[in-house]
């Protein structure tokens, strides 16, 4: 019965809508909750916990999904005016995933609208803010589930990561955050940024969290034309083996070039700390890498004005100012910038395949800069292209990234540590978090809410 030890589901659910009785008034983490709903399936799980039955992997487990993500019966609005009132008859494969698994769904996590920026403001429920520091940024465009997570309102959640918006709010709030392999986790059901990139991805204070939820959601779905068939090995009892050997890759270009100080040390810190574990750090140069941010804006834009062509054209006042500006800016590229875009994905690729060669993980910061203010005089484009300089380039190289947290800066806010892997190496990434936060607890702090 050791499987039920600790808190029952009914008390940490309980815990966590307390969370967001007492909190999101200041956050503005949640743009549905569903309090009747997780109470009802706290109360199954421990039913059937008192009866010696496991419902599964996330037994209990209090879990928020990203507004864009499909909930039957409960309000998806994607953090946009067009569906404001949008209610769902079926639910996503990811979100029938964690039901048969056990979880305990608590609401559905704001978002920036239509998951294009990272500040998480939307006009259906307004702008979410940070709860290490109200005035800040919580990131985006997955901010609310980082926030929600921070803020103790849910063990874990479910984002979405296109060039990301997974990675960056995790950074941000001081949590963990994996984006999967394109094509590892199925988008069926999530309202898209960009096909060619976008995966929904685990958010959790604890890596082994993100890993139980991961080994959940990944595996195929015919319904998604871009979910790959690949099996995913049952890597969970591995999670806290040795680390000993495995090679950390240093960039010695771009990726800590224009690095806030403090956030370099804290990285360059966790680097050595994980070379004690065993790792073994290796210098690398990634040739190419700066130029990787413009040919993913060219893919990322021009999807995404292909998907809202009609409502760009037909109401393009129902969108936000800030969105619609940015969005637009798609509507510059050409046939021909889109097709160069490929082809360089295609050599971007390549590149990384010789480099994974000589290592097994790239280390770098999440967020080379600190979190912003919400009220920054920055527009939309130009914070989010600063924001994302780390997290375009694997994204385009549709490689698995992992985000956690590695320290605090001077001003009290979180900084992430970013590790990305070769292709299908998710269990490599969360065995290497695991071994991090084993011997670090940064993750274990909350903010002072």
């Amino acid at each position: 019965m050791s499987k039920f030890s600790g808190p029952t589901s009914i008390e940490r659910t309980k815990a966590c809508l307390d969370a967001i009785e007492n909190f999101d008034g200041t956050v503005n983490a949640m743009i549905t909750v569903t309090a009747d709903e997780a109470l009802r399936q706290a109360q199954c799980a421990d039913d059937a916990a008192a009866e010696g039955h496991w419902l599964g992997l996330l037994h209990g487990m209090p879990i928020a999904i990203k507004d864009n993500i499909m909930t039957a019966g409960v309000r998806t609005t994607s953090g946009s005016s067009f569906f404001a009132d949008h209610v769902p008859n079926d639910n996503a494969a990811v979100t029938q995933r964690l039901i048969d698994a056990g979880a305990v769904i608590t609401g559905k996590a704001t978002m920036h609208e239509f998951a294009f920026g990272i500040r998480s403001d939307n006009p259906v429920s307004g702008q979410c803010r940070n709860p290490w520091n109200p005035s800040r940024i919580p990131g985006g465009s997955s901010g609310g589930s980082g926030a929600a997570v921070a803020a103790g309102m849910c063990v874990g959640a479910l984002g979405s990561d296109t060039g990301g918006s997974v990675r960056l709010p995790a950074s941000i709030n001081g949590i963990s955050g994996l984006r999967p392999t394109h094509g590892r986790v199925p988008n069926h059901g999530s309202t898209p940024v960009s096909a060619t990139l976008d995966t929904i991805g685990p958010m959790a204070r604890r890596v082994a969290d993100v890993a139980r939820i991961f080994a959940v959601i990944a595996g195929h779905d015919e319904r998604d034309p871009l979910s790959a068939d690949r099996p995913l090995e049952n890597f969970l009892p591995t999670l806290n083996d040795s680390i000993e050997g495995v090679r950390i890759g240093i960039p010695r270009n771009f990726y800590f070039e224009n690095t806030d100080p403090e956030i370099e040390t804290a990285a360059r810190d966790a680097a050595n700390l994980l070379a004690d574990a065993g790792a073994i750090l290796v210098d690398i140069d990634m040739p190419g890498a700066a130029d990787m941010q413009r040919w993913t804006t060219i893919l990322i834009f021009s999807d995404a004005c292909a998907f809202h062509a009609e409502r760009m054209k037909q109401h393009p006042e129902m969108f936000s100012k800030p969105v619609f500006n940015r969005m637009s800016e798609g509507l510059n590229f050409t046939a021909v910038d889109y097709a160069n875009a490929l082809r360089a994905q295609e050599a971007w690729k390549s590149q990384l395949r010789r480099t994974f060669r000589e290592i097994d993980l790239l280390l770098s910061p999440t967020l080379p800069t600190p979190i912003p203010p919400i009220e920054e005089d920055k527009s939309l484009l130009e914070a989010t292209k600063h924001a994302t300089r780390n997290t375009y380039a694997g994204a385009l190289g549709q490689l698995p990234g992992l985000s956690i947290p590695c320290g605090f800066g001077s001003d009290g806010m979180p900084i992430g540590l970013q590790l990305e892997a070769a292709w299908w190496q998710e269990p490599l990434l969360l065995r290497v978090g695991c071994a991090y936060q084993a011997q670090t607890d940064w993750h274990l702090r909350a903010p002072p809410l």
